[in-house]
């Protein structure tokens, strides 16, 4: 028992003394954390180097777009073929992906030889041979005659400006096939295809065997956004964020980039980790200078990199007693898979015995330990190489989301990481520590890049047949000038229906009058109280206006909230509220002793018959209370001030917060005659000829006419195009068939038109992979907002895809592109009919006055107008062109409506002197 434990100490000593000897002897080829961490920042430096325009063209990393811009969802499916042309061995694959109960992938592959003559002979017989494998292929599995799609997995460097095109940059791996580099292969492969004559094949999409590698991975897990390759050859891609891809046009999204990182080092950054067996090995490759960290890493270098090591330690005695022999003196006699052998952890000593005796070189027991070790460091520094690179591309995905941990799966594929006992553990263990603040899980790529190439086509099939419909979904929200023309025209109808006294009562534009005759004309002085109800809040203002040469408006306000329950209980309850919201503002202010003029702004359709009565025609917005459609809504606060008994008003007028608007703007620049609201709701009004509105007497002069232009299209002009999503949007609103108009165009319905859609888009597939959240069921949930946010230039996608996660919806970045989409046709088309409105209204005063010409100011106001990144010019642009002999220009009101009560208030008090003095 003692003599055993004896050997076996006898036996530790001298391995640990071996181990020790060949740590010294190979000192340059371990690495210290802090050499493996500065290896990352080099390599995340070059990667940075390879996405600029301006430095690709010398950058060592390559960074190819791929044109993969979305890895499978679980929806994909068909049936596909699937080439596979890496090595010496060329793969076909049928994959059929069918959807039964759950996705099944069914995978039929042949293997052919691809010869030597070929693979260094010349270009056009290296495609024939691919074809006549294909035709093979075909022809076995009696599918001559279909057209199946086919992703070509071709595991060289290739230039791609789209999918399904590659050109060939240069090759690697032993092929030398001449008249290839600099041309596409695919045109190569359909060249020789068709020369055939025999069957017809669609190729959508060539990929690299790292990109394959990736969308495999992708398909089982959909967090898969890295794919690696450790074989014989080594590389990597990874999904960018599209704007950093300089080499592609557009921002949006994320595009599959395949970094080369066998380059890494070719421009130098690499020397002082490089050792003498490196740069012995570059001498006698194919490619000298080049692939340098590929010659450091991958399978195709390992074993001949132990055996360089070998036999020189054996030239300096320190291995077999000096001895060398034929065997050990040639070139690709020691294998990477024997490296593998050797470290195994039980029968790796016996192994090294073997394969060393095979050598000829008659090994001892200090010789195999010996042998052992070196091919551990020589793999080490390889596992430790490949994940500090790995960790440079995981740091720059966790920057790009900008996200304090990062969840991924980096997809993994090739002989060395599969068969190699402790490569895996090893690459793993040190990608974790380089990257602490992250949860990475390393997926075995089982079925190889061949159902890789089958996925990105089976997505791009699926993409493309996606686009296609979301497409014709939404051209119905594409309105055309011919159809924007119609619309004009049909809102000039209309509008002569609302001011003729025969069709007025059964008109949809009601064209009522306002009493308001005149602009400020600058005369106007004193103290005046505005209210303003036109949504869930209800303002309180006191507005002085000093008139003479400084013209001041000073304004003091206070905002009150009008509970849901007071919008839709009872008429006394809401005017009750207005009032006790007043009582406390003139407490506020100290002001309730004095009687003060009031102007009334109430932006509800009203018909008006003096400038100080205003009946009710009916609530919008979200309003019900009872008992106030067709009554007198100036009538009802008069009441409500006389049940308080606490305070006096002169109520003067009552006015339409569009009008309102257009007095606010015309204070301040003279030519402004139109009011136009686009926010919660929308409506316009404008200065028409008293001779035009029949249901007023006489024909002097020019008065405002509140157009309710909401309900434009109620008695149906409209329907043709309405689409399922407005009609939707209609028949669950509190106004059902009122306010077509408005339903179409104003910030109420426009998230309510997305929601739609997008419940529509998920039930077919296209979106949050075909899940509907409880989020995405309820009403209102998607507030117009969130259009504006979404469709704004300055948000990268990353935030709109916080937006939708905020909303319970959780989308890859496809989705939010689709959603950027959704949202921007449906408010394009909202200010499209905006502008087809109100080019109807400019042309109509053009017209009344005799000109050919018209210089005229509209003033605006409205959430939707003043925060929307794109609505106001969309809609200029719509008015410049179905109203080209207008000039208009658009003046945004700073103060809102309350401003505009107090001027109208301010007027009609001076029309009132005036008429009170003659």
């Amino acid at each position: 028992m003692i003599a055993a434990q004896l050997l076996a100490y006898y036996f530790t000593e001298l391995k640990d003394d071996q181990v020790k000897k060949i740590d010294k002897y190979l000192y340059s080829m371990r690495f210290s954390d802090e050499t493996v961490k500065e290896v990352t920042q080099r390599f995340r430096r070059e990667l940075v180097k390879g996405l600029g325009r301006d430095t690709n063209p010398t950058a060592v990393l390559k960074m190819l777009p791929t044109f993969v811009q979305s890895i499978p969802d679980g929806s994909e499916k068909g049936d596909f073929i699937a080439l596979d042309l890496g090595g010496s061995n060329f793969r076909i694959l049928r994959v059929r992906v069918s959807h039964e109960k759950k996705q099944t992938v069914q995978m039929e592959s042949q293997i052919y030889d691809t010869p030597e003559d070929i693979i260094q002979g010349n270009g056009a017989k290296l495609f024939d041979h691919v074809a006549e494998c294909l035709g093979d292929f075909m022809e076995k599995h009696s599918i001559k005659d279909k057209k199946l799609p086919v992703g070509f997995t071709f595991s060289f460097p290739c230039q791609q400006t789209k999918l399904d095109e590659g050109f060939l940059i240069t090759w690697t791996k032993l092929f030398k096939a001449s008249g290839v580099e600099g041309m596409d292969v695919v045109k190569l492969l359909n060249k020789a295809i068709k020369k055939r004559g025999d069957y017809e094949a669609d190729i959508m999409a060539v990929v690299n065997d790292t990109v394959g590698t990736m969308m495999t991975c992708g398909f089982d897990d959909q967090r898969c956004e890295v794919g690696i390759i450790i074989g014989t050859g080594t590389n990597a891609c990874y999904m960018e964020e599209l704007r950093h891809i300089d080499l592609v046009e557009g921002d949006e999204g994320r595009m599959c980039v395949n970094t080369e990182w066998g380059a890494f080092g070719d421009d130098g950054r690499l020397e002082d980790i490089r050792t003498e067996f490196d740069r012995e090995i570059d001498r006698g490759s194919l490619n000298p200078g080049k692939q340098l960290f590929e010659k450091m890493v991958s399978g195709m270098y390992m074993g001949e990199l132990v055996r360089l090591i070998l036999v020189k330690m054996a030239r300096e005695g320190l291995l077999f007693e000096g001895r060398i022999t034929p065997e050990l003196l040639t070139k690709g006699k020691f294998e990477t898979k024997q490296i593998s052998a050797i470290e195994k952890s039980k029968e790796g000593l016996n192994k090294a015995r073997e394969i060393l005796t095979r050598l000829g070189v008659e090994p001892s027991n200090d010789d195999c330990i010996a042998v052992q070790h070196v091919c551990t460091i020589v793999s080490f520094r390889s596992a430790n190489l490949i994940a500090a690179t790995l960790a440079g591309i995981l740091l720059r995905l966790k920057e790009n989301k900008g996200v304090t941990r990062l969840r991924t799966t980096v997809g993994i594929d090739g002989s060395l990481y599969k068969m190699h006992p402790q490569y895996a553990r090893r690459l793993h263990k040190t990608v974790r520590r380089l990257v602490p603040d992250a949860d990475i899980r390393f997926l075995l790529s089982e079925s190889g890049s061949g159902k890789g190439a089958a996925m990105v086509t089976a997505v791009a099939y699926r993409l493309a047949e996606h686009s296609r419909e979301i497409t014709q979904t939404l051209s119905e929200f594409r309105l055309t000038t011919e159809q924007l023309l119609e619309v004009k025209k049909r809102m000039r109808v209309e509008m002569q229906h609302g001011l003729s006294k025969t069709t007025q009562e059964a008109a949809t534009v009601k064209m009522q009058p306002s009493f308001v005759y005149s602009t400020p004309d600058g005369s106007e002085h004193g103290d005046f109280l505005a209210l303003d109800l036109g949504g869930t809040n209800f303002r309180v203002l006191l507005v002085k206006i000093r008139s003479g040469k400084r013209r001041t408006v000073e304004m003091h306000n206070k905002i009150y909230s009008i509970p849901l329950e007071v919008m839709q209980g009872t008429g006394e309850e809401l005017f009750d509220h207005i009032v006790q919201c007043i009582s406390d503002f003139l407490d506020y202010m100290g002001m309730k002793n004095t009687r003060l003029p009031l102007g009334f702004t109430f932006s509800f359709p009203c018909r008006q018959t003096s400038l100080d009565t205003g009946i009710l025609v009916t609530w919008t917005k979200g309003f019900k209370a009872t008992d106030c459609e067709g009554e007198d809504v100036v009538g009802l606060l008069r009441e409500a001030i006389k049940r308080r008994e606490e305070f006096d008003l002169d109520v003067v007028a009552v006015v339409n917060d569009t009008v309102g608007t257009m007095m606010t703007c015309a204070y301040e620049e003279p030519t402004c005659e139109i009011g136009f609201i686009a926010g919660t709701g929308t409506n316009t009004c404008y200065i028409e000829e008293m001779r035009n509105i029949e249901m007023i007497d006489g024909d002097e002069g020019r008065m405002c006419v509140n157009m309710e232009w909401g309900a434009f299209g109620d008695n149906g002009c409209l329907d043709d195009i309405r689409t399922e999503y407005d009609h939707a949007v209609d028949d669950f609103s509190l106004n059902s068939g009122q306010q077509r108009y408005e339903k179409m165009c104003s910030g109420m319905y426009l998230g309510e038109i997305v929601r739609n859609i997008l419940i529509d888009m998920t039930k077919r597939g296209f979106l949050f992979r075909g899940q509907i959240s409880e989020t995405l069921k309820t009403r209102g949930i998607f507030e117009t907002k969130f259009l504006s946010q979404i469709e704004s230039d300055r948000l990268a996608l990353l935030q709109v895809r916080a937006i939708l996660q905020h909303l319970g919806l959780d989308s890859t970045c496809d989705d939010s592109i689709i959603v950027k989409e959704v949202c921007g046709a449906v408010s394009r088309r909202a200010a499209q009919l905006c502008g087809a409105g109100m080019a109807a209204v400019v042309d109509k005063i053009r017209e009344n006055r005799g000109l050919d010409h018209l210089n005229i100011t509209v003033g605006v106001d409205g959430t939707l107008y003043k925060l929307h990144p794109h609505f106001s010019k969309i809609m200029h642009q719509t008015v410049k062109k179905l109203a080209p002999q207008c000039n208009v220009n658009f003046l945004l009101s700073e103060d809102g409506s309350g401003k505009g009560a107090a001027l109208i208030t301010a007027v009609g008090l001076r029309l009132r002197q005036e008429l009170n003095s003659k």
